[in-house]
């Protein structure tokens, strides 16, 4: 798989794909963080064609990046590679409507929860 490791390498591969107006895969409403099921993923028409996850980390930070006041599931929080949660996702596209989503588990006591969110290339993004 390939390792993106910079802002300018994600925002390359954001701009390589047009996004179509209308898909069947459902991911459309997910601006901020949401949890989607394995039973809502849209698994066939999803290819895996990047990873944000550094594979010489053994444990990537917690810790948010949030300059401007964001919090996690905003709509507007920057995209910072080093920083929870996207140390820790994998670059989804969509074959219908080419668009692309960041995908992460969320792992608690008792708990898995899987959470996505739309990559568009007006998100801010930082290395």
């Amino acid at each position: 798989m390939h390792l993106i490791r910079s802002a300018a390498e994600l925002r390359s591969l954001l701009e390589d794909a047009s996004a179509a107006s209308s898909c069947a895969c459902g991911l459309g409403h997910c601006a901020g963080w949401t949890s989607i099921t394995e039973e809502r993923w849209p698994a066939a028409q999803m290819t895996q064609v990047a990873t944000l996850r550094d594979p010489e980390v053994y444990e990537p930070t917690f810790e948010e990046y949030h300059p401007h006041g964001t919090r996690y599931d905003s709509p507007e929080a920057p995209v910072a590679l080093a920083y929870f949660p996207y140390n820790r996702c994998d670059v989804w596209q969509c074959r219908s409507c080419c668009r692309h989503m960041l995908r992460y588990t969320e792992f608690g006591g008792y708990y898995v929860d899987h959470r996505v969110r739309e990559l568009s290339p007006q998100l801010d993004i930082h290395d």
